[in-house]
């Protein structure tokens, strides 16, 4: 049966739903388990808890000890609590002192099909994959044998529309920080012309001066997260303490489109704030280019998530792409937070229906591994170019195709779609009850969220959520973001929405 392959540790407590076993493999589930009847169609097992489990305040004693721990370590200000990764299971986070929480941050939006899958633990007790999780190479120069087959079943089988290459990377900092080197080659090659590389520039870049390191710019939107690295940093605008005491650069900044809720009733005000944001791109480029610095792409994300979860209609995102074609910009969009699924669609910029693809998207968190899909045409032209010892790790490449096989065998995407509604619709409904604590209620699939009235309101929110068993994000400067798997269903969405209703009530 297929639960004799897990370890027993994982089997107390555990609710088995729309289970596809026989009568005969039922009859040898541990008893005080339970397989719901209904349809199995596209579901082979829905791995989950009953509900939450509350043992103590969180973070309770044997996390506080451990806290101590590590602060004497380093500076553990940021940790929330420890976790049981070994009890953890489907929308369900264990901590240290056994509290069971429905889980809708799912580590920061990077946990694609839940805690402890069976899927991914049968991958892992496989004899033949073993090699792949002890090994770890140095794939730039000495990949194994199967990595570009890897490459095809798990990244290249589900590219953004037009992007045939992808490099892989560890982390979404670093997907961002060598896309933008791709994209600075890129348009240095196309001012190149066919003219080879002078001696002056390949000494001038020795000592970081042009023209062998020419005064290129990204431009991106205030209320940008694009990560920690020096070049992410200079895009990066969420945040203060992200950017504190670190030098940058003078790379332009644009105002990103601050809408009005409900949208159905300020249409007139978001097409004119969408059009004042736009203009200022334009204005931005040529401004730039005067002062003799280029802006060679413009990166963006489908919704600005670490900032406060900021969309834009998609007729935005339309313009803004032809804006980059028409000054001569890669396109570069960041779905480090967006991508894998949790919009309703695999990549959050597949609902902005381009006609022209993305030049360069950018991946991590859910995806398991990071990197970039790019346009043939920004291939490097030279090895050593786009390069580091690991350039990511080829078992993330074989969890990601295993993942990607689930996703497709239990419909995840609509899932997605159908469980958000649910998530949206509830929180439309609280908004309503509580306004004075919940406004501009917003969200695509499951990536929902709304503002509260204030920061100490928005922290104070999340702290009475995670001791009632729910554990929650937040973001930008009052708002409280849901990042769940995407195995979270309508049920979970309920459950939620149930307990936070009764917070709300309470709340003083």
């Amino acid at each position: 049966p297929w639960w004799a392959v897990i370890p027993t540790s994982i089997l107390p407590g555990v609710v088995l739903k729309a289970c596809s076993f026989s009568s005969a493999e039922i009859s040898l589930l541990p008893t005080g388990h339970r397989c719901i009847s209904q349809a199995a169609a596209k579901i082979d097992v829905d791995f989950d808890y009953d509900g939450p489990l509350m043992k103590t305040e969180v973070p309770g004693p044997r996390s506080r000890e451990l806290m101590k721990q590590l602060n004497g370590i380093q500076n553990a200000e940021a940790v929330h609590f420890f976790c049981n990764y070994e009890e953890s299971r489907g929308n369900y986070l264990v901590d240290v002192d056994g509290n069971r929480m429905l889980d809708l941050y799912s580590q920061i939006s990077s946990i694609p099909i839940g805690y402890s899958h069976p899927s991914l633990i049968k991958l892992l007790q496989q004899p033949q994959n073993l090699s792949t999780f002890i090994n770890r190479p140095a794939l730039g120069i000495l990949p194994p044998e199967n990595f570009a087959e890897r490459l095809k079943e798990s990244l290249l089988s589900v590219a953004p529309k037009g992007l045939s290459q992808v490099v892989t990377m560890s982390c979404g900092s670093c997907s961002n920080e060598n896309a933008f080197k791709a994209i600075f080659m890129w348009y240095r090659n196309k001012e190149r012309g066919h003219n080879n590389v002078t001696k002056e520039e390949l000494e001038s870049c020795m000592i970081n001066q042009p023209p062998g390191c020419p005064d290129y710019a990204m431009l991106s939107f205030m209320g940008g997260f694009h990560g920690r690295t020096m070049g992410c940093l200079a895009t990066t605008h969420s945040k203060a303490i992200h950017k504190l005491d670190i030098p940058s650069l003078d790379w332009p900044i644009a105002p990103f489109p601050r809408l009005k809720y409900p949208l159905e009733d300020f249409v007139k005000e978001n097409q004119q704030e969408e059009a004042r944001c736009l203009e200022e791109v334009e204005d931005l480029i040529v401004k730039y280019r005067k002062k003799k610095k280029i802006v060679a792409g413009i990166i963006v994300e489908p919704i600005q998530s670490e900032g406060g979860d900021n969309h834009a209609s998609d007729d935005f995102f339309r313009k803004l792409r032809d804006i980059a074609r028409k000054h001569g910009c890669a396109f570069l969009v960041d779905e480090v937070q967006t991508g894998g699924g949790c919009t309703g669609k695999f990549w959050a910029h597949e609902h902005w229906g381009l006609d022209d693809p993305a030049d360069v998207v950018t991946f991590s968190k859910k995806m398991m591994t990071g990197g970039f899909f790019h346009k043939e045409e920004f291939r490097p032209n030279a090895p050593y170019r786009i390069f580091n010892t690991w350039l990511g790790d080829p078992s993330k490449n074989l969890m990601l195709a295993e993942v990607i096989k689930v996703i497709k065998r239990e419909d995840l995407l609509n899932n997605a779609t159908h469980a958000g509604k649910a998530l949206l619709t509830g929180l439309l409904d609280l908004q309503a009850r509580y306004p004075h604590l919940i406004s501009r209620a917003r969200g695509r699939g499951t990536f929902c969220s709304f503002d509260t009235p204030n920061d100490a309101t928005r922290n104070k929110l999340i702290t009475i959520a995670r001791n009632k068993g729910v554990v929650l994000g937040g973001c930008g400067d009052r708002s409280i973001r849901f990042r769940p798997t995407l195995i979270f269903k309508d049920h979970h969405a309920h459950l939620f929405l149930n307990i936070f209703s009764d917070i709300l009530a309470n709340f003083k």
